[in-house]
Protein backbone atom coordinates (compact mmCIF):
# COMPACT_ATOMS: atom_id res chain seq x y z
CA UNK A 1 0.00 0.00 0.00
CA UNK A 2 1.40 3.19 -1.10
CA UNK A 3 2.28 5.59 1.78
CA UNK A 4 -0.24 8.52 1.58
CA UNK A 5 1.34 12.25 0.95
CA UNK A 6 0.72 14.28 4.08
CA UNK A 7 1.23 17.59 2.07
CA UNK A 8 -1.64 19.61 1.63
CA UNK A 9 -3.09 20.40 -1.37
CA UNK A 10 -2.33 23.73 -3.38
CA UNK A 11 -6.39 24.89 -2.74
CA UNK A 12 -5.82 24.19 0.81
CA UNK A 13 -2.44 26.02 1.33
CA UNK A 14 -4.12 28.86 -0.49
CA UNK A 15 -6.81 28.90 2.01
CA UNK A 16 -4.57 28.52 5.22
CA UNK A 17 -4.99 31.19 7.96
CA UNK A 18 -1.24 32.05 9.37
CA UNK A 19 -0.82 35.49 11.37
CA UNK A 20 1.76 37.72 9.03
CA UNK A 21 5.03 38.60 11.30
CA UNK A 22 4.21 42.30 9.59
CA UNK A 23 1.08 44.43 9.20
CA UNK A 24 0.28 47.34 6.71
CA UNK A 25 -1.58 50.58 6.57
CA UNK A 26 -1.50 50.29 3.04
CA UNK A 27 -4.99 50.35 1.17
CA UNK A 28 -6.65 50.88 4.56
CA UNK A 29 -7.04 55.12 4.36
CA UNK A 30 -10.09 54.54 2.34
CA UNK A 31 -13.50 54.07 4.05
CA UNK A 32 -15.09 52.68 1.15
CA UNK A 33 -12.81 49.78 0.58
CA UNK A 34 -13.32 46.35 1.38
CA UNK A 35 -10.08 45.96 3.47
CA UNK A 36 -10.76 49.08 5.76
CA UNK A 37 -13.89 47.74 6.34
CA UNK A 38 -13.46 44.43 7.68
CA UNK A 39 -9.99 45.35 9.04
CA UNK A 40 -12.13 47.89 11.52
CA UNK A 41 -15.31 47.27 12.38
CA UNK A 42 -16.13 50.69 13.42
CA UNK A 43 -13.67 52.46 11.50
CA UNK A 44 -13.95 54.98 14.25
CA UNK A 45 -10.18 56.30 13.72
CA UNK A 46 -9.61 54.37 10.18
CA UNK A 47 -12.68 55.88 8.30
CA UNK A 48 -10.95 58.89 5.94
CA UNK A 49 -14.38 60.34 6.59
CA UNK A 50 -14.62 60.40 10.74
CA UNK A 51 -13.64 63.42 12.27
CA UNK A 52 -11.25 61.23 14.43
CA UNK A 53 -9.25 59.58 11.82
CA UNK A 54 -5.68 59.63 12.07
CA UNK A 55 -3.11 57.92 10.00
CA UNK A 56 -1.05 57.66 13.34
CA UNK A 57 -3.77 55.14 14.29
CA UNK A 58 -3.41 53.01 10.91
CA UNK A 59 0.15 52.66 11.56
CA UNK A 60 -0.21 52.04 15.63
CA UNK A 61 -2.38 49.01 14.31
CA UNK A 62 0.23 47.57 11.84
CA UNK A 63 2.60 47.58 14.26
CA UNK A 64 0.62 45.99 16.72
CA UNK A 65 0.68 42.88 13.97
CA UNK A 66 4.54 42.85 14.54
CA UNK A 67 4.10 42.70 18.29
CA UNK A 68 1.49 39.85 18.64
CA UNK A 69 3.40 37.94 15.74
CA UNK A 70 6.44 37.59 18.13
CA UNK A 71 4.16 37.85 21.81
CA UNK A 72 2.43 34.42 20.65
CA UNK A 73 5.16 32.77 19.37
CA UNK A 74 4.43 33.25 15.59
CA UNK A 75 8.50 32.37 14.63
CA UNK A 76 7.76 28.80 16.09
CA UNK A 77 4.36 28.35 15.65
CA UNK A 78 1.55 29.22 12.96
CA UNK A 79 -0.99 31.70 14.63
CA UNK A 80 -4.35 31.01 13.00
CA UNK A 81 -5.98 34.26 12.41
CA UNK A 82 -5.31 36.84 10.19
CA UNK A 83 -3.47 40.44 10.79
CA UNK A 84 -7.50 42.22 10.28
CA UNK A 85 -8.11 39.88 13.59
CA UNK A 86 -5.50 42.31 15.16
CA UNK A 87 -6.14 45.55 13.59
CA UNK A 88 -9.73 44.85 14.95
CA UNK A 89 -8.60 43.90 18.34
CA UNK A 90 -6.30 47.08 18.32
CA UNK A 91 -9.57 49.29 17.55
CA UNK A 92 -11.27 47.55 20.22
CA UNK A 93 -7.98 48.28 22.70
CA UNK A 94 -8.36 52.40 22.02
CA UNK A 95 -12.15 52.44 22.29
CA UNK A 96 -11.62 50.82 26.04
CA UNK A 97 -8.63 52.84 27.05
CA UNK A 98 -10.70 56.21 26.12
CA UNK A 99 -13.66 54.55 28.13
CA UNK A 100 -11.97 54.33 31.11
CA UNK A 101 -10.42 57.79 30.78
CA UNK A 102 -13.74 59.32 30.46
CA UNK A 103 -15.20 57.13 33.27
CA UNK A 104 -12.37 58.76 35.15
CA UNK A 105 -13.45 62.57 34.06
CA UNK A 106 -16.54 61.84 34.86
CA UNK A 107 -15.51 60.98 38.27
CA UNK A 108 -14.21 64.24 38.78
CA UNK A 109 -15.95 66.81 37.46
CA UNK A 110 -19.69 65.26 37.59
CA UNK A 111 -20.59 67.20 40.46
CA UNK A 112 -19.64 70.94 38.66
CA UNK A 113 -21.32 69.98 35.24
CA UNK A 114 -24.55 69.19 36.37
CA UNK A 115 -27.03 71.44 34.69
CA UNK A 116 -24.38 72.58 31.79
CA UNK A 117 -24.75 71.71 27.95
CA UNK A 118 -25.06 68.74 26.81
CA UNK A 119 -25.02 67.22 22.97
CA UNK A 120 -26.36 64.62 20.61
CA UNK A 121 -24.44 61.46 19.66
CA UNK A 122 -23.64 58.97 16.84
CA UNK A 123 -23.89 55.76 16.79
CA UNK A 124 -19.81 55.84 17.82
CA UNK A 125 -20.17 58.41 20.71
CA UNK A 126 -19.01 61.60 18.51
CA UNK A 127 -20.96 65.00 18.89
CA UNK A 128 -23.40 65.81 16.08
CA UNK A 129 -25.45 68.63 18.04
CA UNK A 130 -25.44 71.08 20.97
CA UNK A 131 -22.95 73.69 22.25
CA UNK A 132 -19.85 73.84 20.34
CA UNK A 133 -17.93 74.31 23.33
CA UNK A 134 -18.90 70.59 23.97
CA UNK A 135 -16.04 69.47 21.21
CA UNK A 136 -13.81 67.29 22.64
CA UNK A 137 -14.44 68.80 26.24
CA UNK A 138 -13.01 65.71 27.81
CA UNK A 139 -9.61 66.96 26.51
CA UNK A 140 -10.13 70.24 29.11
CA UNK A 141 -9.53 70.73 32.17
CA UNK A 142 -13.00 72.20 34.55
CA UNK A 143 -12.61 74.89 36.60
CA UNK A 144 -13.55 73.54 40.28
CA UNK A 145 -16.36 75.90 41.27
CA UNK A 146 -18.31 73.98 43.59
CA UNK A 147 -21.64 74.20 41.46
CA UNK A 148 -23.12 71.91 43.02
CA UNK A 149 -22.41 72.90 46.45
CA UNK A 150 -23.64 76.04 45.59
CA UNK A 151 -26.84 74.93 44.09
CA UNK A 152 -27.70 73.19 47.28
CA UNK A 153 -26.44 76.10 49.37
CA UNK A 154 -28.59 78.30 47.32
CA UNK A 155 -31.71 76.01 48.28
CA UNK A 156 -30.69 76.30 51.82
CA UNK A 157 -30.18 80.14 52.04
CA UNK A 158 -33.80 80.73 50.64
CA UNK A 159 -35.20 78.61 53.08
CA UNK A 160 -32.92 80.79 55.57
CA UNK A 161 -34.30 83.85 53.69
CA UNK A 162 -31.06 84.65 53.34
CA UNK A 163 -30.38 84.76 49.38
CA UNK A 164 -31.49 81.92 46.81
CA UNK A 165 -32.29 81.70 43.29
CA UNK A 166 -36.25 81.96 43.54
CA UNK A 167 -37.89 85.03 42.85
CA UNK A 168 -39.77 86.69 45.45
CA UNK A 169 -43.00 88.00 44.41
CA UNK A 170 -45.18 90.38 46.31
CA UNK A 171 -49.09 91.05 46.77
CA UNK A 172 -51.52 93.31 48.63
CA UNK A 173 -54.94 92.57 49.81
CA UNK A 174 -57.66 94.62 51.32
CA UNK A 175 -57.89 94.60 55.41
CA UNK A 176 -61.89 93.81 56.36
CA UNK A 177 -62.57 95.19 59.97
CA UNK A 178 -63.40 92.70 62.88
CA UNK A 179 -62.38 89.93 59.81
CA UNK A 180 -59.52 87.89 61.17
CA UNK A 181 -59.14 85.10 59.07
CA UNK A 182 -57.92 85.88 54.81
CA UNK A 183 -57.11 83.17 52.38
CA UNK A 184 -53.74 84.00 50.74
CA UNK A 185 -53.74 81.22 48.37
CA UNK A 186 -57.07 82.31 46.69
CA UNK A 187 -56.16 85.99 46.75
CA UNK A 188 -52.89 85.44 44.59
CA UNK A 189 -53.95 82.43 42.34
CA UNK A 190 -57.31 85.34 41.51
CA UNK A 191 -54.56 88.10 41.48
CA UNK A 192 -52.69 86.57 38.88
CA UNK A 193 -55.56 85.05 36.80
CA UNK A 194 -56.73 88.47 36.42
CA UNK A 195 -53.64 90.35 36.14
CA UNK A 196 -54.80 92.60 39.42
CA UNK A 197 -53.37 93.14 42.20
CA UNK A 198 -56.41 92.54 45.25
CA UNK A 199 -55.79 95.90 46.86
CA UNK A 200 -54.41 98.49 43.79
CA UNK A 201 -55.55 96.76 41.05
CA UNK A 202 -52.81 97.15 39.25
CA UNK A 203 -50.88 94.50 36.96
CA UNK A 204 -48.72 92.29 38.58
CA UNK A 205 -45.24 90.31 37.72
CA UNK A 206 -46.77 86.82 38.70
CA UNK A 207 -49.66 86.72 35.99
CA UNK A 208 -50.01 83.57 34.88
CA UNK A 209 -47.48 81.90 36.79
CA UNK A 210 -49.94 80.67 40.32
CA UNK A 211 -52.68 78.50 38.59
CA UNK A 212 -53.42 75.53 40.64
CA UNK A 213 -49.67 75.77 42.01
CA UNK A 214 -49.17 76.19 46.25
CA UNK A 215 -47.53 79.71 46.81
CA UNK A 216 -45.43 79.93 49.92
CA UNK A 217 -45.49 82.77 52.23
CA UNK A 218 -42.61 84.19 53.41
CA UNK A 219 -43.23 87.77 55.28
CA UNK A 220 -46.53 89.48 55.96
CA UNK A 221 -46.23 93.44 56.55
CA UNK A 222 -48.26 96.48 56.28
CA UNK A 223 -47.43 100.09 56.54
CA UNK A 224 -48.56 102.32 59.06
CA UNK A 225 -49.83 106.24 58.07
CA UNK A 226 -47.40 108.58 57.45
CA UNK A 227 -48.04 110.59 60.54
CA UNK A 228 -46.97 107.41 62.79
CA UNK A 229 -42.93 107.43 63.79
CA UNK A 230 -40.95 104.50 65.00
CA UNK A 231 -39.44 103.09 67.97
CA UNK A 232 -35.91 103.83 66.77
CA UNK A 233 -36.37 107.58 65.75
CA UNK A 234 -33.87 109.73 64.60
CA UNK A 235 -34.29 111.94 67.27
CA UNK A 236 -34.95 110.73 71.08
CA UNK A 237 -37.10 108.47 71.93
CA UNK A 238 -36.78 104.73 73.34
CA UNK A 239 -33.37 104.51 71.53
CA UNK A 240 -30.51 104.27 74.17
CA UNK A 241 -28.42 101.45 75.57
CA UNK A 242 -27.52 101.59 78.88
CA UNK A 243 -26.30 104.87 80.41
CA UNK A 244 -26.59 106.74 76.85
CA UNK A 245 -29.99 108.26 77.83
CA UNK A 246 -29.46 111.44 75.98
CA UNK A 247 -27.59 110.05 73.01
CA UNK A 248 -28.79 110.93 69.43
CA UNK A 249 -31.17 113.92 71.79
CA UNK A 250 -29.38 116.77 70.95
CA UNK A 251 -30.67 119.58 68.78
CA UNK A 252 -28.70 121.47 66.43
CA UNK A 253 -25.30 123.21 67.42
CA UNK A 254 -25.01 121.39 71.22
CA UNK A 255 -22.45 119.52 72.57
CA UNK A 256 -21.86 115.31 71.61
CA UNK A 257 -20.28 113.18 74.10
CA UNK A 258 -17.42 111.20 73.33
CA UNK A 259 -18.39 107.37 73.89
CA UNK A 260 -16.51 104.52 72.86
CA UNK A 261 -17.09 101.99 70.06
CA UNK A 262 -18.07 98.86 72.07
CA UNK A 263 -21.53 101.40 73.02
CA UNK A 264 -22.54 101.93 69.44
CA UNK A 265 -22.03 97.87 68.40
CA UNK A 266 -24.76 97.69 71.60
CA UNK A 267 -26.83 100.03 70.04
CA UNK A 268 -26.54 98.89 66.64
CA UNK A 269 -27.70 95.41 67.94
CA UNK A 270 -30.63 97.00 69.72
CA UNK A 271 -31.75 98.40 66.12
CA UNK A 272 -31.19 94.93 64.92
CA UNK A 273 -33.23 93.23 67.12
CA UNK A 274 -36.04 96.23 66.67
CA UNK A 275 -35.96 95.44 63.11
CA UNK A 276 -36.47 91.64 63.30
CA UNK A 277 -38.28 90.81 66.87
CA UNK A 278 -41.35 93.26 67.27
CA UNK A 279 -42.42 96.40 64.52
CA UNK A 280 -46.18 95.97 65.02
CA UNK A 281 -48.45 94.96 68.05
CA UNK A 282 -50.79 92.79 65.29
CA UNK A 283 -49.19 89.26 65.14
CA UNK A 284 -50.79 85.96 63.00
CA UNK A 285 -51.08 82.25 62.23
CA UNK A 286 -50.56 80.94 58.95
CA UNK A 287 -51.69 77.44 58.54
CA UNK A 288 -52.20 76.45 54.44
CA UNK A 289 -51.77 79.81 53.46
CA UNK A 290 -54.85 80.99 55.48
CA UNK A 291 -53.97 84.06 57.42
CA UNK A 292 -55.86 84.89 60.90
CA UNK A 293 -55.06 88.38 62.25
CA UNK A 294 -54.21 88.85 66.30
CA UNK A 295 -55.77 90.80 68.05
CA UNK A 296 -59.13 91.64 65.06
CA UNK A 297 -58.23 94.45 62.96
CA UNK A 298 -60.99 96.44 63.88
CA UNK A 299 -60.39 100.06 62.96
CA UNK A 300 -57.28 99.35 60.67
CA UNK A 301 -56.25 101.97 58.15
CA UNK A 302 -54.99 100.44 54.66
CA UNK A 303 -53.93 97.27 53.56
CA UNK A 304 -51.57 94.40 54.19
CA UNK A 305 -48.61 93.11 51.86
CA UNK A 306 -47.49 89.13 51.61
CA UNK A 307 -44.07 88.16 50.61
CA UNK A 308 -43.83 85.10 48.38
CA UNK A 309 -42.59 82.40 46.20
CA UNK A 310 -44.64 80.22 43.77
CA UNK A 311 -43.24 76.45 43.38
CA UNK A 312 -41.52 75.82 40.43
CA UNK A 313 -41.83 72.11 39.00
CA UNK A 314 -38.45 70.87 39.44
CA UNK A 315 -38.69 69.23 35.60
CA UNK A 316 -39.29 73.34 34.40
CA UNK A 317 -36.23 75.46 32.83
CA UNK A 318 -36.67 78.87 34.75
CA UNK A 319 -37.64 81.32 31.96
CA UNK A 320 -36.29 84.77 33.59
CA UNK A 321 -32.65 82.87 34.15
CA UNK A 322 -31.06 79.28 33.35
CA UNK A 323 -30.37 77.92 36.33
CA UNK A 324 -29.41 74.15 35.08
CA UNK A 325 -32.94 72.27 35.39
CA UNK A 326 -32.06 71.44 31.34
CA UNK A 327 -28.46 69.74 30.39
CA UNK A 328 -26.04 67.39 31.67
CA UNK A 329 -27.79 65.32 34.59
CA UNK A 330 -25.52 62.11 35.09
CA UNK A 331 -22.60 60.33 33.38
CA UNK A 332 -24.82 59.69 30.05
CA UNK A 333 -25.47 62.80 29.36
CA UNK A 334 -21.38 64.36 29.72
CA UNK A 335 -20.21 65.72 26.32
CA UNK A 336 -17.56 63.25 26.18
CA UNK A 337 -16.57 61.84 23.27
CA UNK A 338 -13.58 59.02 22.14
CA UNK A 339 -10.60 60.10 22.98
CA UNK A 340 -8.52 61.13 19.79
CA UNK A 341 -5.91 58.78 19.17
CA UNK A 342 -3.10 62.06 18.68
CA UNK A 343 -4.20 63.06 22.29
CA UNK A 344 -2.81 59.51 23.74
CA UNK A 345 0.90 59.56 25.33
CA UNK A 346 3.04 57.19 25.35
CA UNK A 347 1.56 55.72 28.68
CA UNK A 348 -1.53 55.16 27.27
CA UNK A 349 -0.36 54.10 23.91
CA UNK A 350 1.61 50.67 25.97
CA UNK A 351 -1.79 49.79 27.75
CA UNK A 352 -3.36 49.75 24.84
CA UNK A 353 -0.83 47.37 23.07
CA UNK A 354 -0.90 44.88 26.00
CA UNK A 355 -4.48 45.26 25.93
CA UNK A 356 -5.33 44.50 22.52
CA UNK A 357 -2.77 41.67 22.89
CA UNK A 358 -4.92 39.83 25.36
CA UNK A 359 -8.27 40.70 22.74
CA UNK A 360 -6.19 38.58 20.16
CA UNK A 361 -5.51 36.06 22.65
CA UNK A 362 -9.19 35.77 23.00
CA UNK A 363 -9.42 35.48 19.53
CA UNK A 364 -7.16 32.77 18.63
CA UNK A 365 -9.20 30.78 21.61
CA UNK A 366 -11.90 30.74 19.94
CA UNK A 367 -10.36 29.75 16.45
CA UNK A 368 -8.71 26.80 18.51
CA UNK A 369 -11.30 26.05 20.48
CA UNK A 370 -13.19 24.80 17.88
CA UNK A 371 -11.55 21.46 17.96
CA UNK A 372 -9.78 20.07 21.47
CA UNK A 373 -7.35 17.99 19.33
CA UNK A 374 -6.34 17.99 15.62
CA UNK A 375 -5.16 13.83 14.57
CA UNK A 376 -2.81 13.17 12.86
CA UNK A 377 -1.46 9.74 11.41
CA UNK A 378 -0.55 7.66 14.58
CA UNK A 379 -1.12 10.57 17.15
CA UNK A 380 -3.08 13.79 18.33
CA UNK A 381 -1.95 17.35 18.12
CA UNK A 382 -3.76 18.85 21.62
CA UNK A 383 -4.64 22.88 21.38
CA UNK A 384 -4.82 24.86 23.79
CA UNK A 385 -7.45 26.83 22.94
CA UNK A 386 -8.87 26.79 26.80
CA UNK A 387 -5.87 27.78 27.91
CA UNK A 388 -5.53 30.97 25.83
CA UNK A 389 -9.46 31.74 26.75
CA UNK A 390 -7.94 31.73 30.56
CA UNK A 391 -5.18 33.52 29.91
CA UNK A 392 -7.23 36.48 28.17
CA UNK A 393 -9.71 37.20 30.26
CA UNK A 394 -6.79 36.92 33.29
CA UNK A 395 -4.94 39.77 31.20
CA UNK A 396 -7.61 42.17 30.37
CA UNK A 397 -9.09 42.02 33.66
CA UNK A 398 -5.89 42.80 35.37
CA UNK A 399 -5.26 45.38 33.28
CA UNK A 400 -8.62 47.41 33.58
CA UNK A 401 -7.81 47.07 37.37
CA UNK A 402 -4.10 48.62 37.07
CA UNK A 403 -5.27 51.37 34.63
CA UNK A 404 -8.41 51.77 37.26
CA UNK A 405 -6.10 52.02 40.27
CA UNK A 406 -4.20 54.50 38.81
CA UNK A 407 -6.75 56.75 37.77
CA UNK A 408 -8.34 56.72 41.05
CA UNK A 409 -4.91 58.42 42.69
CA UNK A 410 -5.15 61.22 40.38
CA UNK A 411 -8.90 62.30 40.88
CA UNK A 412 -8.93 65.37 41.68
CA UNK A 413 -9.87 64.19 45.90
CA UNK A 414 -7.13 62.37 45.24
CA UNK A 415 -4.56 65.13 44.31
CA UNK A 416 -5.72 67.35 46.93
CA UNK A 417 -4.97 65.11 49.46
CA UNK A 418 -1.76 64.36 48.38
CA UNK A 419 -1.06 68.60 48.09
CA UNK A 420 -2.12 68.79 51.74
CA UNK A 421 -0.20 65.93 52.52
CA UNK A 422 2.95 67.63 50.86
CA UNK A 423 2.54 70.83 52.71
CA UNK A 424 2.29 69.30 55.85
CA UNK A 425 5.58 67.27 55.05
CA UNK A 426 6.94 70.68 53.84
CA UNK A 427 6.46 72.01 57.02
CA UNK A 428 7.36 69.47 59.07
CA UNK A 429 10.39 69.75 57.94
CA UNK A 430 10.88 73.65 58.18
CA UNK A 431 10.03 73.59 61.62
CA UNK A 432 13.31 71.28 62.23
CA UNK A 433 15.64 73.30 59.84
CA UNK A 434 17.87 75.70 61.90
CA UNK A 435 16.62 79.24 61.31
CA UNK A 436 19.38 82.19 60.21
CA UNK A 437 20.47 84.44 63.28
CA UNK A 438 20.42 87.94 62.54
CA UNK A 439 21.70 90.99 63.59
CA UNK A 440 20.80 94.66 63.79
Amino acid sequence: MPTPSLSPPASAASTSVILTSTGSADGLLDINSAANTVNYPLGIYAAASSVLYDANFLSGASDQVAYTYKKLGGDVLDIEITAGNVYAAYEEAVLEYSYQINIHQAKNVLSDLLGMSTGTFDNNGQMTGGDASGSEVNLSFPKYEFRYARRVAEGLSREAGVGGNVTMYSASFNITGGQQEYDLQTIISRSAANNLDDATGTPVPYVDLIGNKKVRIEKVYYKTPASMWRFYGYYGGLNVVGNLNYYGQYADDTTFELIPAWHNKLQAAAYEDHLWTRLSHYSYELHNNKLKIYPSPDGFVGNMWVQFTADVDAWIEDSDKKHGVDGINNMNTLPFENLPYKNINAIGKHWIRRFALAITMGMLSQVRGKFSSIPIPGESIQLNGANLAQVSAADMQALKEELKAILDEMTYRALAEKDAQMVTNTKMVLENAPLLIYQG
